[in-house]
């Protein structure tokens, strides 16, 4: 019935958010923008009715979530930079039925999922950072998926972007892009010195190791990456432990995925992390 269109990993630094307000960051983001309004153009494009975020700002202590409410609306500053993204108003519409199907599959396919439609839950940075640029018009119905996942397994959330997919082409009737909102290492800079690494990594060593798995994914070799994803996500302290990419991976086939990503933004150093705009093929 329904479609997975465009599946990408994203990135949601809150100094692209910076980057828009007067002062010396100014512009310092604008590819990273740019790189959302590229994929955003590109959903609509497609006809995409719906954009499923894999959230790594969203923390959950027990089970997936899904918010799927009708409408968000409010005004957001981020309580861990709020130097960085404050009193941003935001305003999207929800999908509570795509939500609920997400939810019903994934827990029929082994994988218990809640929805909450009728709630007070608000959307977190990681998904109101790339709808801010993709989104601005609501053109896009939004739903948000817990991805800062703190005692589940990898192979789940494997499992729950595989049957994410399902629940779309099965039991929905429209067309859905999938996005893994969340950086390659995350070693944010260490306090007292953000400002020197505002344009940089934290290691060498962890740029080396972003910048082979971007090589890997560019070449499509998703056998070593897969097999390379739990010890990548420990070592260099993956975001939200990377859950939001083994969802994303789930979904377009985990190690028997074919595609070459396309980079939209190159890879960057932002605070000490890794980041990039890059879309899986489908």
């Amino acid at each position: 019935m329904g479609k997975l269109a465009l599946a990408a990993k994203i990135t949601h630094v809150p100094s692209m958010y910076l980057s828009e307000i007067d002062g010396p960051h100014k512009g310092c983001r604008q590819p990273a923008i740019d790189g959302h309004i590229e994929i955003g153009r590109r959903c609509r494009e497609l006809g995409v009715d719906t954009i499923v975020v894999f959230d790594t700002h969203w923390l959950v202590n027990g089970g997936y979530h899904i918010n799927c409410a009708p409408q968000f609306e409010g005004v957001y500053t981020s309580n861990e930079l709020p130097h960085f993204i404050k009193n941003m108003p935001y305003a999207y519409n929800g999908n509570p039925a795509l939500g609920k199907i997400l939810a019903e599959v994934c827990t029929a396919d082994g994988v218990h999922t809640r929805a909450h439609d009728a709630t007070t839950l608000a959307l977190e940075y990681g998904t109101l950072v790339p709808m801010r640029y993709m989104n601005s018009d609501r053109h896009f119905k939004v739903v948000s998926v817990s991805a800062l996942c703190t005692v589940h397994n990898l192979e789940d959330s494997v499992r729950l972007g595989a049957a994410m997919r399902k629940a779309v082409e099965e039991q929905y009737d429209g067309t859905v892009a999938f996005f893994a909102s969340g950086s390659l290492s995350h070693r944010f800079a260490q306090n007292g010195t953000a400002e020197a690494f505002m344009h940089k990594m934290w290691s060498p060593f962890l740029e080396t190791m972003d910048r082979a798995v971007v090589e890997m994914w560019e070449r499509g070799d998703w056998k070593t990456f897969c097999a390379m994803l739990p010890e990548y996500a420990d070592k260099c302290h993956g975001e939200g432990f990377m859950h939001d990419t083994a969802m994303l991976l789930g979904a377009v086939g985990w190690d028997q995925y074919e595609g070459k990503v396309e980079v939209i933004t190159p890879f960057f150093g932002s605070s000490g992390t890794g980041q990039i705009n890059a879309i899986f093929p489908l």
